[in-house]
């Protein structure tokens, strides 16, 4: 076999051959080309678990018409299945329900691989190829956000949790690498893996101690249900003081154990550190190239978490609202790997993670006792227990712009310049090195909106520190002798949006930000965030009052067309869609389980 696919996790039964084995220990599906990248979840599982010492196979976007998915033979322990980086819906319909014809995940771009509802999909086609298997265990953004009974903007309607719909045997949510070593151990020894943190399961009671949702069949109908759900889900979601759950579906329940410890800096260093080829496996690249993989390459995660939570968002609930920062010598580590890449040509096209600006601080107070039940860390202002400091976001940078062969550094994952004007230390200096060093011709910042209303329901700061910020910013840019421009990123047909207050945005761009946002994307409801919920229910659950929700495809197509007119949306129809990178950060950051 050939020495560059040998660097790879096997993917055919002729590098099994290779590597003397019989069959894996475990097999991962995924919904996603493989790419051996840090920034891509199922690379990221498979390599965490053949550094315990397991042997792992991976199928990419197996052909669900045929029998693709016996490539490998059956593994030993179980099945790892994932819809990919992005839930498969969202990666293949738009908010208006169109079929997507791009994918930046499949070889050659043409969005023809991955199926609806993928892990439903894989599940099945595992059951039809391999009767009475090895245990199924879901993982992944598509699995976790569906791990509850959870409401699907594609039916229109409450579904049950995604493990009874697949007939699979586990679940794992959320940053999954120290649960998926656990759960092998467990599968390997014959022990019972029922308390493992981080695991659902199908149970036949309640488990003593956990806190028991309203049943699925109580809040498929029942909108107050649904909501009092939500809020206990969400309010149990981090692993500081969290209990577990259970939701009665039918005769069985859903058992939810409490999440995983947040990983430490070792941790973290130890598995970005772990040796990816940073390419597309040798199998897949035949099919095409991979557009993903052009940004994710030479990008560097620093960080995991994000306390923003803003509503609209699935990062809390995925990664979490605890910021986990990796140590700045693994970072320059893994720079001075890059820069030894044969392709590599100078450009480090990212160093951050949800939010570039979060890293290297966290309230000293939510490490002890877990985020506070009342409040938010920087909504609607900065808590003055958060200690916002860019200090070692700047000296990381300092040290990465040094390195030989480093020509230069972008920070293309979001920023919050709300916090950059909160940091009386660091702030100003961090925004003008940002601005000299680290702008490749645009910044982007996601006001999302500007109407106050609005706003609160998207959990976004007003838009007094948006205008601060620009004026902050041309002043800089000004002084620097540069020509850099801020782009904007902007949501149409959130709760709580009407067609006249796209009107007034449009007015308020037009006259405060002396132009039209062009990178606007309509509202689309995926599980498991407040802002779904208030699409479903009609109410915003944090004032218990009635909130405008516009769910005609026509009416979100106004509120569009609104604010960039007829003329933008053919424009735009040909750039990713920002909606699909939010959950990618869930791989970069735009990770990914």
């Amino acid at each position: 076999m050939q020495k560059e696919i040998m660097r790879y996790l096997p993917t055919t039964r002729k590098e099994l051959r290779g590597l003397g084995w019989d069959r894996p220990d475990i097999i991962l599906v995924t919904g996603d080309a493989y790419i051996d990248s840090p920034y891509i979840g199922v690379a990221v599982i498979g390599r965490v678990l053949a550094d315990a010492g397991y042997r792992v196979g991976i199928i990419a976007q197996p052909d669900i018409s045929g029998e693709d998915i016996q490539r490998l033979g059956e593994p030993k322990l179980f099945w790892g299945i994932s819809g990919g980086c992005i839930d498969s819906m969202v990666a293949n319909r738009t908010a208006s329900g169109i079929r997507r014809k791009s994918d930046d995940y499949t070889p050659g771009g043409l969005n023809n691989r991955r199926p609806d509802r993928a892990v439903l999909a894989y599940s099945n086609l595992i059951r039809r190829h391999f009767k009475n298997t090895v245990p199924l265990v879901l993982g992944g953004i598509e699995a976790s956000l569906r791990r509850i009974a959870h409401y699907d903007c594609w039916d229109n309607a409450v579904r049950r949790s995604i493990l009874f719909d697949a007939k699979a045997d586990y679940l794992l949510y959320g940053m999954a690498e120290r649960a998926v070593v656990e759960l092998a151990g467990c599968l390997k020894n014959g022990q019972n893996p029922h308390r493992i943190r981080g695991l659902c399961y199908i149970g036949s009671t309640q488990v003593e101690g956990y806190h028991c949702l309203p049943a699925f069949e109580e809040v498929k109908d029942d909108k107050q249900a649904f909501t009092r759900m939500f809020t206990l889900f969400y309010a149990n979601n981090d692993p500081v003081g969290a209990t577990g759950l259970c939701q009665r579906h039918a005769n069985r329940y859903l058992v939810q154990n409490p999440p995983q410890s947040c990983p430490s800096s070792a941790e973290l260093d130890h598995i970005y550190e772990l040796d990816y080829q940073l390419d597309v496996h040798p199998f897949y690249a035949g099919f095409g190239q991979v557009k993903a993989l052009e940004t994710i390459r030479f990008s560097i995660t620093t960080h995991r978490g994000c306390y923003g939570e803003c509503n609209f968002c699935a990062i809390a609930v995925h990664q979490g609202r605890t910021i986990s920062s990796r140590s700045q010598k693994s970072i320059v580590r893994e720079a001075v790997k890059l820069t030894s890449h044969p392709a590599f040509k100078g450009m480090i096209h990212d160093v951050g993670g949800p939010t570039a600006n979060m890293y290297g601080f966290e309230c000293t107070k939510k490490l002890r006792k877990g985020p506070c039940p009342d409040k938010r860390c920087i909504f609607p202002q900065i808590c003055n227990n958060m200690p916002v400091n860019h200090g070692r976001q700047l000296r990381l940078l300092d040290e990465l712009r040094a390195l030989p062969g480093v020509k230069k550094i972008v920070v293309s994952s979001g920023i919050r310049y709300d916090m950059i004007l909160a940091d009386r230390e660091n702030g100003l200096n961090y925004l003008r090195k940002l601005i000299r060093y680290h702008v490749s011709g645009q910044l982007k910042v996601a006001p999302e909106h500007c109407v106050n209303s609005v706003l609160a329901c998207m959990g976004k700061p007003g838009s007094e520190s948006l205008l601060k910020f620009r004026e902050l910013f041309n002043r800089l840019t000004k002084k620097e002798g540069l020509k850099q421009f801020l782009t904007y990123y902007i949501i149409a047909a959130h709760p709580g949006c009407r067609l006249q207050d796209m009107r007034d945005l449009k007015k308020f761009a037009s006259r405060e930000l002396k132009l039209i946002p062009r990178q606007v994307q309509i509202f689309t409801p995926t599980p498991s965030t407040w802002s779904t919920l208030m699409y479903w229910t009609g109410k915003n659950p944090f004032t218990d009052t009635s909130c405008f929700v516009e769910k005609k495809v026509q009416g979100k197509e106004k509120q569009k067309k609104a604010l960039v007119g007829t003329s933008a949306r053919k424009k735009s129809a040909s750039r990713p869609n920002r909606g699909r990178h939010k959950q990618h950060i869930l791989t970069k950051k735009k990770d990914r389980r």
